[in-house]
């Protein structure tokens, strides 16, 4: 039909797009395969750092609402596109603060019609709180469809983070080489928490929840995923810039100072501004 949707994943947790701990968006410009689902070329991905939007709400509606800023411009420039729409996939978590962050992510890009698949009260609180405009349907479950456990969206997770240096049906091989520390800077979003008659004149409780942080590398970052920032230095808009994708350390030789990171790409890395993420990836191989 010509149509050329954006494909929006909320999910940080398994989500489709990119690694575990991200949102991204995705301009589909063909149908998804069975084995290997939409194509994955140029992906707009944002790192959030954690499998559950919980961890640190604050951050996370922030990159939202930056997500939908770059999708609204993106349809603003693409006339194809913006009649195509935008179909978003958020997480799964509906009460508390987890149904604040669809309201957010409502209002962050403008829907105009919600799907609730086989939950009546997130259904009747939308049908309450959006506008008249925004049209919410109720959709019943499949027959035998059942939800995962805690442990099968682990490992799900687990194996996203495989297929995204290994590939799935088509293998794909990663690099391995070493990065001296000096050559690169870590980066951690969020600060420890401090009481308010700690913190400066002026500073919200919130504040420290989108502080970046510089960490030294040490044996502490073994394992962890790292994304590659495109962010030409490194003030507060390093939090807000997207990412050219992720590395994994392998191993970090304290002696010697560096670290060998598993790659999908040769050296050099694209950049040396690289944001920890919480996710782990034991690598097997």
């Amino acid at each position: 039909m010509g149509r050329r949707p954006i494909l929006v994943d909320l999910d940080v947790g398994q989500g489709q797009i990119s690694v575990p701990g991200t949102i991204g968006a995705l301009l589909i410009e063909r149908p998804a395969t069975i084995e290997d689902g939409f194509s994955q070329e140029a992906p707009l991905v944002y790192n959030y750092g954690h499998n559950t939007p919980g961890l640190n709400s604050v951050l996370y509606n922030m990159l939202v609402n930056k997500l939908a800023e770059k999708v609204n411009e993106r349809m603003e420039a693409n006339k194809k596109t913006k009649n195509s729409g935008v179909v978003i996939n958020t997480c799964g978590w509906v009460k508390g603060e987890g149904y604040r962050q669809i309201v957010n992510a409502s209002k962050a890009f403008e829907v105009d019609v919600i799907l609730v698949l086989d939950q009546e009260r997130l259904y009747n609180e939308l049908v309450r709180d959006m506008p008249t405009f925004v049209k919410v349907v109720f959709l019943p479950k499949s027959g035998g469809v059942v939800e995962r456990n805690q442990s099968a969206r682990a490992e799900a997770r687990d194996n996203r983070i495989r297929e995204y240096f290994y590939g799935n049906k088509v293998p794909l091989y990663p690099h391995s080489f070493d990065v001296k520390w000096n050559d690169i800077k870590i980066f951690k979003i969020g600060a420890p928490a401090l009481p308010d008659s700690c913190m400066p004149l002026g500073m919200k409780a919130e504040d420290h929840l989108t502080k970046l942080v510089i960490m030294q590398p040490g044996p502490g970052i073994l394992h962890h995923l790292m994304g590659v920032s495109f962010a030409e230095n490194t003030d507060d808009a390093v939090i807000q810039t997207n990412v050219a994708g992720f590395v994994c350390v392998t191993n970090v030789d304290v002696e010697r100072q560096t670290m060998t990171i598993l790659s999908p790409q040769p050296r050099p890395l694209p950049n040396n501004v690289l944001l920890l993420s919480d996710l782990q990836f034991m690598d097997s191989h």
